[in-house]
């Protein structure tokens, strides 16, 4: 990612990483915050939102974001196995400078397993640094 809002461009991809569904914490997460789903479901979409967020905070770390202004538009398409390994992608929508010391930045999210078919996508509107 760019280190500023102007080097930002519209289409821009970015990488949110790479992480597979933990067997154990699977498990965990059931039984803490979805009891009675059944393991052989996949992950719940809770658990799938939470992975999405985990990886989108670690790779925003260095971004010149300043706050989140909103996360919309969530769609869930399958639940995944533990195991199964899962990419997370940041496409640039749209971009709107704020004044002279800020911008919004529309992006889509993705998260897509192993054969690349959507799990889950999001629409952000995030504010950065200009």
């Amino acid at each position: 990612m760019p280190a500023a809002f102007d080097d930002i461009r519209i289409g821009q991809v970015v990488s949110l990483g790479v992480t597979a569904i933990d067997a154990k914490a699977l498990e965990s997460f059931i039984s803490s915050y979805a009891p009675g789903w059944d393991i052989e479901r996949g992950a719940p979409d809770a658990l799938i939102y939470a992975i999405w967020s985990k990886l989108e905070a670690e790779a925003s770390d260095q971004w010149p974001q300043t706050k989140r202004l909103g996360v919309d538009a969530l769609r869930w398409s399958r639940n995944p196995p533990a195991g199964e390994l899962l990419r997370g992608r940041m496409t640039v929508m749209g971009k709107d400078a704020v004044g002279e010391s800020k911008g919004i930045v529309i992006a889509q999210h993705d998260l897509l397993d192993e054969a690349g078919r959507l799990v889950f996508s999001c629409l952000t509107r995030s504010l950065f640094a200009r």
